[in-house]
C-alpha cells in the first residue's frame, strides 16, 4: 500500500505486522509501560447554545468563511462534511466520500444517486469539482489545503481539521449558521450530546481497544490522534495514547493490557483485501488476547468509525461501543 494513502487515517501509529509474525517486540522502545490512560474529563454537557443563522463564520481554528450567498451545492473532499449535510437535512452536490452508503445514512440506493468526484481521496480532481458549480467546498485542511489557489475565485473553500469531538460539534454548528438550518443542527448537537452522557453515566470497567489497518500494517486508535477514540476515556478503561512517528503498540503489548473488548477497523483504498481481524489471526499471540478468546472482536464500518468524525458517524460509534462495551 502506497505511503501516501496512509494520511486518511492519522497513521501516526502504525505498527508492521510482518515484523510482529517473526518474533519482534514492534518499536515500543522504552517507553513500554508507561503510558498513563487517557483522562476521562470533566462530564458532557446536554446544554445546546442557541445557533443564528449568519453569512459569515469564523471557526475554532480562526478559518473565515463567507460564501458569496447562503450556500445550498456543497461538495464534499472529506466525510465530516457529508455527516454534517446528513444531521442538517441536506445532501452534497457531490462527494468523494462512501459514508453516505450506511444504512444510518442515505443507504445504498439513494447515495448511488450523488455524484463522485474523481481522484479519490487524496486527489480530487479541481476541474471536476467546479464542474458541480459548488456555492462551498469543504475539504480536510492537512490533505486538500492545496486545492485553495485552483479554487480560488471560483467557489469558497473551507479546510477544517477536526481533532476533537468538541471540534465536529463546533464546525456543524457554523454550517447550519451559514446554511440556515439552525433548528436542524441545535437538534443534532443536542442528540449527541445526550446520547454522550449517557454513556458516561454508564461507564464500562472493561478495557477497549481500538485498532486500524490494512494490508499487513496495523494501528492502535489513540485519544490524542484520532476523534472517536478521544470519547473512549469517556466510556470504558481504555489506556492508550499517542507516541507519535517514532512508536505504535505491539501485539505483545496489547496482550499484557488484557484488553476485553477489541473494535477492528479494516480499511480499504479501492481493492478487497479480507478483514484486518483474520490477518492479525495469524500471529499465535492474537487468540491469548482475552477479548479475542471470548468472541469480544468486533469488526466496525470503517467509514463511520474512521472517517466520520460528525456527529451522526461519533453517535453511532456510541451506540456499538456502549453495546458491545456491557
Amino acid at each position: 500500500m502506497p505511503r501516501t494513502l496512509l494520511k486518511a487515517r492519522r497513521w501516526a501509529a502504525l505498527a508492521v505486522l510482518g515484523s510482529l509474525l517473526a518474533g519482534c517486540a514492534g518499536q515500543a522502545g522504552d517507553r513500554d509501560g508507561d503510558d498513563a490512560p487517557a483522562a476521562a474529563g470533566p462530564r458532557t454537557s446536554v446544554d445546546v447554545r442557541p445557533i443564528k443563522a449568519a453569512a459569515k463564520i469564523t471557526d475554532a481554528r480562526g478559518v473565515t468563511v463567507s460564501p458569496p450567498g447562503t450556500p445550498r451545492r456543497i461538495v464534499c473532499l472529506v466525510a465530516l462534511c457529508d455527516d454534517m449535510l446528513a444531521e442538517l437535512g441536506l445532501t452534497p452536490a457531490a462527494t468523494n466520500s462512501a459514508l453516505l452508503k450506511h444504512p444510518r445514512f442515505l443507504g445504498e440506493e439513494k447515495a448511488a444517486g450523488i455524484p463522485t468526484v474523481p481522484g479519490g481521496f487524496l486527489s480530487p480532481e479541481t476541474e471536476a469539482i467546479l464542474s458541480h458549480k459548488p456555492d462551498l467546498v469543504i475539504g480536510l485542511e492537512d490533505t486538500h489545503g492545496k486545492l485553495a489557489p485552483a479554487l480560488k475565485g471560483a467557489t469558497t473553500f473551507w479546510p477544517v481539521q477536526p481533532a476533537r469531538w468538541q471540534d465536529s460539534v463546533g464546525y456543524l454548528r457554523d454550517l447550519a449558521a451559514l446554511t440556515g438550518r439552525t433548528a436542524q443542527g441545535e437538534r443534532a448537537e443536542r442528540a449527541f450530546r445526550t446520547k454522550l452522557a449517557r454513556a458516561e453515566e454508564a461507564r464500562s470497567d472493561k478495557t477497549a481497544l481500538i485498532v486500524f489497518g490494512s494490508d499487513e500494517n496495523f494501528g492502535v486508535a489513540t485519544p490524542e490522534t484520532d476523534v472517536a477514540a478521544g470519547m473512549f476515556p469517556k466510556i470504558a478503561h481504555y489506556p492508550w495514547k499517542s507516541r507519535g512517528v517514532d512508536g505504535s503498540y505491539s501485539l505483545e503489548e496489547i496482550l499484557a493490557r488484557d484488553v476485553d473488548v477489541l473494535f477492528v477497523e479494516t480499511l480499504s483504498f479501492g481493492g478487497s483485501d479480507g478483514k484486518l481481524s483474520d490477518k492479525l489471526a495469524e500471529n499465535p499471540l492474537w487468540s491469548r488476547i482475552p477479548a479475542v478468546r471470548n468472541g469480544k472482536v468486533i469488526e466496525v464500518d470503517s467509514e463511520a468509525w474512521a472517517k466520520g468524525r460528525g456527529t451522526r458517524s461519533l453517535g453511532l460509534v456510541l451506540d456499538e461501543a456502549t453495546a458491545a462495551l456491557r
